[in-house]
């Protein structure tokens, strides 16, 4: 049974880690795609610049610049300057001024974009929420592992559970105290569903309120308790370790071996069990060195 939950344990760690890092991967491929984009529309724009001058020049016209343009018939021709009309004289009209307003309008829009992605990768290397949960100011502090929810309520001293008002249902959760009504601590639809016959409560030490709330899906993390609360970052989650100290020698031997293979098959390398199997046919085809083992496969 040790066995079973403890590979049970090991194999949502694993998924966890996987979905965690696939999701990261594709966060990382949509933002380099972002930038290469960005790149290529603006080599783009200066390759057009570069083609304009270019059959400017060979038409023996040089583009209007801040001081104004030149027309040459050979390298001695005398170059001849034509300055160019104040703002004053020739303001630009509406059109050049919605086209550069709009180009203006999506260049800081695509530039603010990926400041915010930035902001979002420095956000990633912050600290772990504690205990995988977190505190609602006023409410409560909670915590969690893949199973359960752990809620700890703040209560005025001396209190017993005959003060509190509790109601848990399958997705909603009330706590109040009677003295307080209609004033409620939490009165919310929870943000998953729970299971309410495995869960119950406890008044410690007369002044708070632990509730201990089992998950209906015992495989996915809760980024908060109620609806509408603060939610964590679920990609700082950190997975629970396994204590493989408090098993006996044999149950830790599978244990070990069980993680063993599991990284082997993460990495794509031979399990434990296959890598002895290659070991003995090594031997075998040593010690019979005359056959030929070129269609031998190990099942």
């Amino acid at each position: 049974v040790a066995v079973a939950k403890v590979n049970e344990v090991l194999q949502k760690h694993v998924k966890i880690q996987e979905d965690a890092r696939r999701k990261k991967e594709e966060e990382i491929m949509k933002k380099q795609q972002k930038k290469m984009k960005l790149q290529q529309q603006k080599e783009e724009k200066e390759k057009k610049k570069k083609l304009a001058a270019a059959a400017s020049a060979e038409d023996g016209v040089i583009e209007l610049g801040d001081d104004g343009f030149d027309v040459s018939s050979s390298n001695d021709a005398k170059v001849i300057k034509f300055p160019t009309a104040s703002k004053k004289d020739d303001p630009p009209t509406p059109q050049d001024q919605n086209t550069k307003s709009s180009e203006d309008t999506k260049n800081e829009k695509e530039s603010s974009q990926v400041t915010k992605n930035d902001d979002d990768d420095d956000d990633d290397d912050g600290p772990a929420p504690v205990g995988n949960g977190g505190t609602i100011e006023g409410k409560y502090v909670w915590t969690q592992s893949l199973s359960e929810l752990n809620v700890t309520v703040s209560l005025p001293e001396n209190t017993r559970g005959r003060d509190l008002q509790i109601v848990i249902k399958k997705k909603h959760l009330c706590v109040a105290l009677k003295s307080q009504l209609p004033t409620r601590i939490v009165d919310a639809p929870l943000s998953n569903t729970i299971i309410c016959d495995d869960t119950f409560w406890t008044v410690e030490d007369g002044n708070r309120l632990v509730i201990s709330l089992q998950k209906m899906n015992q495989m996915e993390w809760w980024d908060s308790v109620c609806e509408g609360d603060p939610k964590i970052d679920l990609k700082k989650v950190q997975p629970e370790n396994s204590k493989l100290d408090d098993l006996d020698g044999d149950t830790r031997q599978t244990v070990e071996k069980m993680m063993f293979d599991q990284k082997q098959k993460a990495l794509g390398l031979p399990s434990s069990d296959e890598q002895r199997k290659f070991d003995m046919l090594d031997k075998f085809k040593k010690a019979h060195p005359e056959m030929d083992f070129s269609n031998a496969k190990i099942s």
